[in-house]
């Protein structure tokens, strides 16, 4: 019997729970060394002493009613489980535990066991839990805020973007319409200017007066650049409204060229040749005849303009794996390195042109003609030392 009160002493002892026990009157008779620890009393500070000496206000001025009045009710032994209360330590502190408390019946007396479990841990968890908590809450909340502020923005601009297309959108329509209008009521003046100065040449033929046909080559010369202004203008119109569409035949690659050399050989400044070459047995190609004309004169039209007098312009075309390669060389003023990657946008010319007219817009037409054949267009350049543009067209053998 003696071993097992020993044993129990024991366990008691080295149990990690706070163990403590008082007699009817809630007078402390034990307690082990983990609920001195979490007191931080010794024993004898606390045996002897009334249990409510360990409770903090209004337990500690009530627990001799509770223990009256439960023992006044016979009801079962168990008085408490798991019931979670405050502890008062030694120093005034307080901390909060689990309470388990058990009525035993001891050589005929009536003992209360209270098995106390600290909770600090678990409370400062529980407090770190809520915090982070209501941190993250806290973010949740400014985020949404936030989202919704760039939601209404986006929103916002989102409208103002619309309106601005819409605006852009009229303004376009607008645009095209005055262009389509002026370039046509223009075309009529320009024809009869045209017409006006090719009289008085042929009228000033009989008298030859070096003056008269000094203006009227000028008249005629600007009459032709105004033309071509206009023609262009149309031209990035009707591509920019996708009137344009691509009418496809198959044809002569080498007489089509030759026509071209024998057209564009005429407007060439003084002792300019153009060279034209073709290189393969085959020379049929399908493709649109007047897209690709436009691009190849426009190329030789700029290589004539940009080159000076006495000078060779190479164009050459060539039928190779399924491919058609078109291909206008110069040996003119060339594109300035920072410049060239600007060449192919509207209304782009480079610093180094100077007073050459020209309206920016023919290597933005040509670019994208050469997209409609489903082609590709590439170039080569170095200031002064000219210009190299290769067209690259699929065909199909017959």
């Amino acid at each position: 019997m003696m071993d097992q009160i020993s044993l129990l002493n024991a366990i008691i002892d080295t149990a990690i729970d706070g163990i403590i026990t008082i007699d009817s009157n809630g007078i402390v008779e034990s307690i082990n060394p983990s609920a001195c620890s979490l007191f931080r009393y010794t024993p004898s500070e606390v045996i002897g002493n009334n249990i409510s000496m360990l409770m903090p206000e209004p337990d500690r001025s009530r627990h001799d009613g509770y223990l009256h009045r439960y023992q006044k009710t016979g009801e079962p032994h168990i008085i408490g489980i798991g019931r979670e209360v405050k502890g008062l330590r030694k120093d005034g502190s307080l901390f909060p535990f689990r309470l388990a408390v058990s009525e035993v019946q001891f050589h005929g007396r009536i003992i209360y066991t209270g098995f106390i479990h600290d909770l600090s841990r678990e409370k400062d968890a529980e407090q770190q839990l809520k915090k982070y908590t209501n941190r993250l809450e806290h973010l949740v909340e400014e985020r949404t805020l936030t989202l919704q502020s760039l939601i209404k923005q986006l929103q916002h601009a989102k409208e103002e973007v619309s309106n601005s297309l819409e605006k852009e959108k009229e303004l376009n329509q607008l645009k095209s319409r005055f262009v389509s209008m002026a370039s046509h009521e223009f075309r009529t003046p320009l024809s009869a200017i045209q017409l006006s100065a090719s009289l008085i040449e042929k009228y000033n033929s009989q008298y030859g007066n070096d003056s008269i046909s000094k203006h009227v080559s000028k008249i005629k010369s600007n009459v032709g650049n105004l033309t071509n202004i206009l023609n262009d203008f149309l031209s990035l119109e009707r591509l920019e409204a996708g009137k344009i569409e691509t009418q496809i035949s198959t044809f002569d690659i080498v007489k089509f060229a030759e026509e071209i050399t024998e057209e564009m050989q005429m407007v060439a400044k003084q002792n300019q040749n153009i060279i034209y070459q073709h290189t393969g047995t085959k020379s049929k190609i399908t493709t649109d005849l007047n897209l690709l004309k436009n691009c190849i004169v426009n190329l030789i039209g700029n290589a004539i303009k940009y080159s000076g007098e006495n000078t060779f312009i190479e164009f050459n075309t060539e039928m190779l794996n399924k491919k058609c390669i078109i291909m206008i060389k110069d040996n003119g003023i060339g594109i300035p390195a920072t410049e060239q990657k600007h060449l192919f946008e509207a209304f782009f010319r480079a610093h180094n042109t100077g007073s050459i007219p020209g309206t920016g817009l023919g290597l933005n037409i040509v670019d994208r003609y050469v997209q409609l054949m489903n082609g590709t267009i590439s170039f080569e350049s170095a200031e002064n030392k000219g210009t190299t543009f290769t067209i690259t067209l699929n065909h199909h053998e017959e």
